[in-house]
């Protein structure tokens, strides 16, 4: 009996391990995406709108438990969720792109597992890097940087851009610390749902004073429809709810450390799509990145 419970606990760890590399691999491709819809005239804030409004409309036949959470603490945490999780972690990412420079502004996003792992580790010992994790983890971003600048060593001061794209990584930390707390009380199904609740929330002002282009959504345009249902339907709706599970079944690190290879698939995706060019450089980068990730996740617990 002991045994079998072992192998159903181990084949959840796998299947854990598994989800979250599918899941980066989705949101590496959803930065072509957003390149695509953003060309066909839509901006930033009305991407978001229109995918986490699918995602949360298709999220409320799956999970209709409760309407609010237990206390009002508990609210006001998902409050924070919506906002560092959805809206202010896309905006300040997406403006980051408009106000700096892209090299800048990916390399700093691309410190998002790392910075990760200081700030849950800082609140939970259990979650916190070795000095081993930690070099790991250097190594990977390490390998980040070569496949960001793809052979193109180009780095420019942008204050505005780089600050955005610091907060972009910082809210992404923070959605990793609150979640954790949550998780231990509520299902991932009720916490997804209000992510997406409390992202269009927050996302209403900004609409409010820069109306959205309907026309462009209701043209019939194939290419803004596909890209659209595939970032709400894939990128937001499931993918969500598949990360908030490996967050719980995996640990917060050792999911996050799977962002490391985001750069990867958004290369990748663009020398497929869009013809970008792809150096021996990066392919370098690419190796040290899952050197780092193995390194780091076999090194992983603090001694």
């Amino acid at each position: 009996m002991i045994n079998h419970f072992k192998a159903r606990d181990g084949f959840a760890v796998s299947a854990a391990y598994i989800s979250a590399f599918l899941i980066v691999a989705v949101w590496g491709a959803t930065f072509v995406q957003t390149k695509v819809l953003i060309n066909e005239g839509l901006r930033p804030e009305e991407i978001f709108f229109y995918r986490f409004l699918l995602a949360y409309t298709l999220m409320l036949p799956v999970s209709r438990d409760k309407l609010f959470l237990d206390s009002w603490r508990d609210e006001l945490s998902a409050l924070v969720l919506g906002l560092t999780g959805g809206s202010l972690y896309f905006l300040t990412e997406n403006y980051a792109l408009a106000y700096g420079y892209c090299y800048n502004v990916s390399l700093i996003v691309c410190l998002t597992p790392l910075v990760t792992a200081v700030v849950v580790g800082w609140f939970y010992p259990s979650e916190r890097l070795s000095r081993k994790g930690l070099w790991g983890a250097l190594v990977s971003f390490a390998g980040m940087a070569l496949v960001v600048f793809n052979g193109n060593f180009v780095l420019e001061l942008s204050p505005l851009g780089d600050v955005l794209a610091f907060v972009a990584c910082l809210c992404w930390a923070l959605y990793s610390l609150i979640i954790k707390k949550l998780q231990n009380k509520y299902s991932t199904l009720l916490i997804t749902r209000k992510v997406f609740g409390y992202g269009l929330l927050t996302i209403l002002p900004m609409l409010f004073f820069n109306a959205p282009q309907w026309n462009i959504l209701f043209s019939g345009n194939a290419i803004v429809w596909g890209n659209l249902l595939a970032l709400g339907c894939v990128a937001s709706m499931l993918c969500y709810l598949g990360w908030n599970i490996c967050l719980k079944k995996i640990g917060t690190v050792r999911a996050t450390n799977f962002l490391y290879l985001n750069p990867v698939i958004t290369m990748l995706t663009s020398a497929l799509i869009i013809g970008e060019r792809v150096t021996w450089i990066a392919i370098a980068g690419a190796a040290m990145i899952l050197a780092g990730m193995i390194y780091a996740d076999r090194n992983r617990l603090a001694d």
